[in-house]
C-alpha cells in the first residue's frame, strides 16, 4: 500500500497459470454506482460472458463488489502510516478495479483490463456531468431510487463509456 497525495493505491497480485495468459486488448468490464448505504443505484455490463448470468446472480455479485468496496476502506483507514480518504484503484493480474468516493458517499466503480490507465478522471466526469446533471437535477428523481428511470442518464452513461478509447468491445458468449 502506496500513499500519494490522491489518495491510497493498493496493489493485489495474484499468481495464475501461465498457459492461461493471453494478449487481449484493454477493455471496460462493468461500471456500477452505489449509494452510501450499499445500494446499487445503477449497473451496467459489456466484454463479460452471459451463460449463468441470472438477474439474482448480478445482485449477488453487486453485493460482494459493495462488500469488498467497504472492507477495502476499511483496511486502508486501519492500516496507512498517513490519515487518508480512501483509494482511488487496485489492480490484480486480472482486471483494474477504479473507485471514486463522493463527499455524499456514492460510490463509482469502473472494473476494466488490468493494463487500462488510472480513470479517476473519467469517474468524476460521470459524477459530475452525468449524475448531477441528470440524476440530482431531475425532478423527478427520488434521491437512493436506482437510476435506470432518469431521462438521458443511462443513454449518455453508456455512450460516454462506450466511446472511450479503453473500450474495446469483444465477442463473449
Amino acid at each position: 500500500v502506496s500513499t500519494q497525495s490522491t489518495g491510497v493505491h493498493l496493489y493485489c497480485v495474484f499468481r495464475t497459470d501461465r498457459s492461461a495468459r493471453i494478449r487481449r486488448e484493454r477493455m471496460i468490464f462493468n461500471f456500477y454506482i452505489f449509494s452510501r448505504n450499499g445500494t446499487c443505484l445503477y449497473y451496467e455490463e459489456w466484454n463479460i460472458p452471459k451463460e449463468g448470468r441470472t438477474p439474482k446472480a448480478i445482485q449477488e455479485e453487486q453485493k460482494l463488489m459493495f462488500g469488498l468496496l467497504y472492507s477495502l476502506r476499511g483496511f486502508i483507514t486501519k492500516t496507512s502510516p498517513k490519515p487518508c480518504e480512501t483509494f482511488t484503484y487496485y489492480k490484480t493480474s486480472r482486471y483494474k478495479l477504479h473507485y471514486l468516493e463522493t463527499p455524499t458517499g456514492l460510490k463509482f466503480v469502473l472494473n476494466t483490463d488490468k493494463d487500462a490507465p488510472t480513470m479517476t478522471d473519467e469517474l468524476k466526469k460521470l459524477h459530475q456531468e452525468y449524475y448531477v446533471e441528470y440524476a440530482l437535477k431531475n425532478p423527478l428523481y427520488k434521491l437512493g431510487e436506482p437510476l435506470g428511470a432518469c431521462e438521458g442518464f443511462n443513454s449518455r452513461v453508456i455512450n460516454f463509456l462506450t466511446s472511450h478509447p479503453e473500450f474495446k468491445r469483444r465477442v463473449v458468449h
